[in-house]
């Protein structure tokens, strides 16, 4: 028999993990729009992520990882342009005129497009009725969303910015799978950390040019940002771009991907409610029933997924008790029911 060596994840460390994720990610858009009061939107990104990228990548050389392979850099870089500048830079852009809690609702959408771009997989995702009208339920809640907005621009409810923020909310997530997909087909050397960073970095020097070509730079004045500001983009850089995504990828190493991909569902929540009761924005009935609409679409798309964890599980711990004593295995079998039980109340 085969013998397994695992290592025990201490409890605490994976809820503290999980709450770091689930919490600080759904705030990151509260504190971008506290922080476009006094930051211009491209300059903001670009301190925001060359800092945070500079300080992780400084961390993973310390650590001895090799940070300058040429074909990692450029696979970041083109990861990072699309995630970073593209999908983030629209979120930022549009938080000067829409609330954070719409654009969050917006963002919610992410893993609708990785199934609909992923298409070398389409043969394997789109075999499952449940992610077919996942999907399907996930459009008319952006339609849904959308539509109320188009039509608050005929009746001029909102102005013409908040209608093009809108639009260009379409767009950022796509952006954001795309650039996804491109990373994991291209794989890479360098672990995550060192790919995040120069994705950060490069990012970070993209939002430069895109400063100079909205004169940004003319209008700024560094000594008029509030210090409300600086807390947000201090925020941002340590929680938001370095914390979080240590805590994620450490969450991947320990714990299934399903279960880590529930963030998806706590994010825009969590945004929600930060944006409600700290910075008093109102959303209205359609939106908080176009977020339910999508969220059950995400529910849907990845219950196949859900469906795989526990059968690997329920085999995992079979194979174990197949040389334990009968009154062992019993035990062990009402061990492992209780197990999935747990599995399928935390799903």
């Amino acid at each position: 028999m085969t013998t397994t060596t695992t290592t025990k994840t201490s409890p605490l460390l994976v809820i503290v993990a999980f709450a770091i994720v689930y919490v600080v990610w759904g705030s990151t858009y509260f504190f971008i729009q506290m922080a476009v009061r006094g930051f211009p939107p491209m300059l903001m990104g670009a301190l925001r992520f060359f800092t945070a990228g500079m300080l992780l990548l400084g961390w993973c050389y310390i650590k001895g990882d090799k940070v300058f392979a040429k074909r990692d850099i450029i696979t970041s870089g083109i990861c990072g342009l699309l995630t970073l500048f593209v999908a983030t830079g629209i979120v930022i852009w549009v938080e000067r005129n829409i609330p954070s809690a719409m654009v969050a609702i917006m963002v919610s959408v992410n893993p609708i497009w990785f199934i609909i771009l992923d298409r070398a997989n389409w043969r394997i995702n789109l075999k499952n009725k449940s992610t077919i009208l996942g999907l399907i339920i996930g459009f008319a809640g952006i339609l849904l969303l959308f539509g109320e907005a188009f039509l608050k621009s005929i009746t001029s409810t909102i102005d013409h910015a908040q209608f093009t923020g809108s639009l260009l909310l379409l767009a950022g997530p796509i952006a954001w799978s795309a650039g996804s997909l491109y990373s994991k087909k291209r794989g890479g050397t360098a672990p995550a950390r060192v790919n995040t960073s120069w994705q950060m970095i490069i990012a970070g020097l993209a939002f430069v040019p895109a400063a100079f070509i909205h004169q940004e730079f003319k209008e700024f004045d560094l000594a008029a940002v509030p210090m409300q500001s600086w807390m947000a983009i201090v925020y941002l850089i340590i929680f938001g771009s370095i914390g979080a995504f240590t805590a994620y990828v450490w969450l991947l190493q320990v714990r299934p991907a399903t279960q880590v991909s529930t963030h998806s569902y706590v994010n825009p929540v969590i945004a929600v409610l930060l944006g409600v009761c700290f910075a008093h924005e109102s959303i209205s009935a359609v939106q908080v029933l176009g977020l339910i609409v999508i969220l059950f679409s995400v529910l849907l798309v990845n219950l196949s997924k859900y469906g795989k964890l526990k059968f690997k599980t329920s085999v995992i711990n079979i194979n174990e008790n197949i040389d334990k004593p009968d009154h062992l295995s019993a035990v062990s079998e009402l061990k492992q029911i209780k197990a999935l039980a747990k599995i399928a109340y935390r799903i």
